[in-house]
């Protein structure tokens, strides 16, 4: 890369669930430099860069606005469930420093090496993704806070069985979602390859508040889990009522007709 000492751009975004990596290095094979390193791909042109993830992130390097604006519309040409709403997390980063380090969202890097930016990348892309977990599961706490705060005031969930039931798919979906992907925000398998690089990616995982982060989406899923199975009580306590009334009508229609037997003879 050229202009070493330069200030340059660096931006993360989770644009989707997932990309299909394979599709995609096929596209850019013909007119790109790609690389494809443990189910991620790297893309590469002189002095810039773009690390593309299988989860839906990708790492931009150094890229222009309007070209980092064509390569998001081919990603999401082979993306799997594009989000609502992207997610961004911008830097600056500079080459040639004296060690590789982050403050105040400038990245000091100590040398152009294409694996060292993979590295870092890696810890930025799993920032990027647990920010879209985060995201989900605080809208769909938001989305459902009323529900414990009528219990808690009437004693009572004022919704119908079909309402309840569609919460109930909503939040098991929310929360299968990032449980499903949680092992993403594990240290990536990369590295058991290549320990060498590992200290370059633990430098963005702690910047960026990986560990603590994860701990605290925990307890989110937990409270999405508690609402859950409160909600599967409220569903069986309703079922319960309704079959207790039905059994309370049958007996009562069958000491009607007993009755009427009875004047009858």
């Amino acid at each position: 890369m050229s202009e070493k000492t330069a200030v340059k751009q660096c931006t993360a975004y989770c644009l989707a669930h997932g990309f299909d990596i394979n599709g995609l290095s096929k596209h850019l094979s013909d007119s790109s430099l790609i690389r494809i390193i443990k189910g991620s791909l790297m893309i590469e042109d002189e002095d810039t860069c773009s690390v593309v993830f299988s989860y839906g992130t990708v790492v931009h390097w150094n890229i222009s606005a309007e070209a980092q604006t064509r390569l998001d519309k081919l990603l999401l040409a082979y993306a799997e469930t594009p989000l609502p709403a992207v997610e961004a997390d911008h830097f600056t980063f500079a080459l040639d420093c004296p060690t590789t380090r982050i403050n105040e969202d400038h990245i000091e890097v100590e040398s152009s090496d294409p694996i060292l930016l993979f590295s870092l990348s890696q810890g930025m892309a799993q920032s990027i993704k647990l920010a879209s977990f985060e995201t989900q599961a605080l809208a769909t706490i938001n989305n459902t806070r009323y529900i414990p705060k009528s219990l808690a005031e009437t004693g009572a969930i004022k919704l119908t069985r079909q309402q309840i039931a569609k919460i109930r798919g909503q939040l098991f979906l929310t929360k299968s979602d990032i449980i499903l992907n949680y092992d993403l925000l594990d240290t990536p398998e990369f590295f058991w390859e290549y320990p060498e690089y590992e200290s370059y990616y633990g430098v963005t995982a702690k910047y960026l508040e990986i560990t603590p982060r994860t701990q605290v989406l925990s307890k989110k899923l937990e409270t999405i889990h508690e609402l859950f199975e409160m909600l599967a009580d409220e569903q069986k306590h309703r079922h319960s009522t309704i079959l207790e009334w039905i059994i309370i009508w049958l007996i009562a229609f069958e000491i009607v007709m007993t009755i009427i037997e009875k004047q009858l003879l």
